[in-house]
């Protein structure tokens, strides 16, 4: 029953945070996959893609995003909990070390589980939000570009960059649950139980770009690598380290942080997601 309720507790309120904040992962991922330099920057994109589409094109792709993030939180936060009862050992006995090292493992692990579950939606709201310009490319949406990439490269094709991304999304979600879960038991007198949703807000913000920064240049390679299609000459690039090669060479190392900062906004919804699900699980306990 725990296990259903976490289920849903976490699927709703990831979906909540991430409406609210759809405008900046739209940005933030035009900014990551566009051609050529850096570009307008946020307000610059934003503005290009409101001339262009119109308002509502900034929440462009937003419900298939939920579509993915609702079973993608509902996992993950399902998951962690399983996962850190399994590998968070006592501190008293264990250690400081061992304790919070199974903080981290139980929050990678969580990542990778429903990364791999709802990756083909992934990749498809990443070809949905970075589709920009007057003529779409995917104009019937999350059917229009499942269909047209399971055509043009298989079915395999939805899994492209799959390898990089659970690399990624170890290294974030690691940080992401890790750090917030063991950080409420380190900073807060009560475990965070009777704590202000104000201070765990500002416990989970400092988590979430923290961790974001770190995997940043990985999710910027798998978001690239997601964005090719066909063989041969079509492709840039094939493969993760033929990626960072492409993106350095003509970017530079900024490359590898292109739309970081929208992200680093965007990270309201990520410390909402946390905050959120700790009231709810409190008010259902």
């Amino acid at each position: 029953m725990d296990f259903a309720k976490n289920l849903v507790l976490g699927g709703t309120s990831g979906c909540l945070a991430k409406t609210l904040c759809a405008p900046l992962e739209r940005v933030k991922i035009v900014l990551q996959t566009a051609k050529g330099g850096a570009g307008a920057g946020m307000v610059g994109t934003a503005r290009s893609i409101v001339n262009d589409q119109g308002a509502r094109a900034l929440w462009r792709g937003n419900l298939t995003n939920c579509a993915r993030y609702f079973p993608t939180q509902a996992i993950n936060f399902a998951c962690k909990e399983r996962y850190q009862k399994a590998l968070v050992p006592d501190k008293a006995t264990a250690g400081f070390a061992a304790w919070f090292a199974g903080y981290l493992a139980a929050g990678g692990a969580a990542g990778a589980t429903s990364l791999t579950v709802v990756y083909p939606l992934e990749f498809s709201y990443t070809r949905l939000a970075a589709d920009v310009g007057k003529v779409k490319q995917f104009p019937g949406g999350l059917p229009d570009v499942i269909s047209t990439i399971a055509k043009k490269d298989g079915v395999s094709g939805l899994y492209r960059g799959y390898p990089t991304s659970v690399a990624g999304i170890i290294v974030y979600r690691a940080g992401y649950f890790g750090f917030y879960d063991a950080g409420k038991q380190v900073f807060f007198a009560d475990g965070g139980a009777n704590t202000s949703i104000f201070l765990k807000f500002g416990l989970a913000m400092a988590v979430d770009i923290s961790a974001a920064c770190f995997a940043y240049p990985i999710d910027t390679v798998r978001r690239r690598l997601m964005m090719q299609s066909g063989s041969g000459a079509d492709m840039q690039f094939n493969s993760a380290s033929s990626a960072v090669k492409h993106i350095y060479k003509r970017e530079g190392a900024a490359g590898f942080f292109r739309g970081c900062m929208a992200n680093n906004v965007r990270a309201i919804a990520s410390a909402l997601v946390l905050v959120l699900y700790d009231e709810a699980k409190k008010l259902t306990a």
